[in-house]
């Protein structure tokens, strides 16, 4: 694995690779690296010639300073793990390389009413944030495919949007969420939890089964009320939110509707950690 640390560098050697007609994958990330990570990267070898990781924790995505600066920062693992999976090469820019004009002077991306409701509603800015990183990289990078994981679903569908205005040629690949033995999603917060909230930490996902399993059967109102009450009967302490909305446009929907792909979605807090998770319905 070759470790680039600048823009220019970086650059250049991908030239190189591009005109030897070779595909560049690649998976951008904020390090604390896990299997969720891991199995972007495996998706991008099975379908690339090169694969690209990048490591940056982007300060312009946290609403809260705070959790910006529990962020945990694990890099040497990192390097270890991304060694061990045949990552071809680590980006592992500073802030100043992603935004050389300063972290006050940002891009605005229309991203319509995606940017305000469950995620942006409880984290203003969080998208705006996210949009500019990956504007960035895609701009210093330029893969043939971008790899990103199910679980942040709306970031998913809101770069989706960004890249058909700016990035229309680059391909953009979905990875199945990767899960604990217990059914609790991988996140790098999951670090920040005590063993045993970890363990309460799957009725999370239990909750959203639930819902899926019992759709055709009972109301939308009445399973997602089920649902919190089981989440914060089992070690939760508070609920942003759980709603059970269309696929493609993430509204909230009342009723099951056989000719629309259903999701739920939820975000919660244990132990001052907050989690989210989702189910296609």
């Amino acid at each position: 694995m070759i470790l680039f640390k600048t823009t220019a560098t970086l650059q250049h050697y991908l030239n190189k690779l591009r005109n030897k007609s070779l595909t560049i994958g690649f998976v951008p990330t904020m390090g604390a690296l896990h299997e969720g990570h891991l199995s972007l990267i495996k998706e991008s070898r099975k379908t690339c010639n090169i694969t690209v990781c990048s490591i940056f924790v982007n300060p312009t995505q946290f609403n809260d300073k705070k959790d910006f600066e529990k962020y945990p920062v694990t890099i040497e693992n990192d390097i270890f793990l991304l060694e061990t999976n045949n990552t071809n090469i680590l980006f592992l820019p500073s802030v100043n390389e992603i935004y050389p004009g300063g972290i006050n002077k940002l891009q605005h991306f229309d991203i319509g009413y995606l940017e305000n409701i469950q995620e942006g509603k409880y984290r203003p800015g969080h998208f705006q944030g996210v949009c500019n990183v990956v504007f960035r990289l895609l701009e210093i990078v330029n893969p043939n495919t971008l790899f990103l994981g199910r679980k942040d679903y709306q970031q998913y569908l809101i770069l989706k949007k960004m890249m058909q205005q700016f990035y229309s040629t680059v391909n953009v690949q979905a990875v199945d969420i990767a899960r604990e033995s217990n059914g609790l999603a991988m996140s790098s917060r999951n670090m920040r939890l005590s063993n045993s909230a970890r363990e309460k930490a799957a009725i999370l996902n239990k909750a959203l089964h639930f819902i899926q399993q019992n759709l055709s059967v009972r109301s939308v109102d009445e399973l997602v009320q089920k649902a919190k009450d089981s989440i914060l009967e089992n070690g939760f302490d508070e609920i942003n939110y759980i709603e059970v909305c269309d696929a493609e446009t993430l509204l909230p929907v009342t009723n099951e509707t056989k000719h629309k792909q259903l999701i739920a979605l939820a975000a919660a807090f244990i132990e001052e950690v907050r989690l989210i998770d989702n189910i296609m319905l």
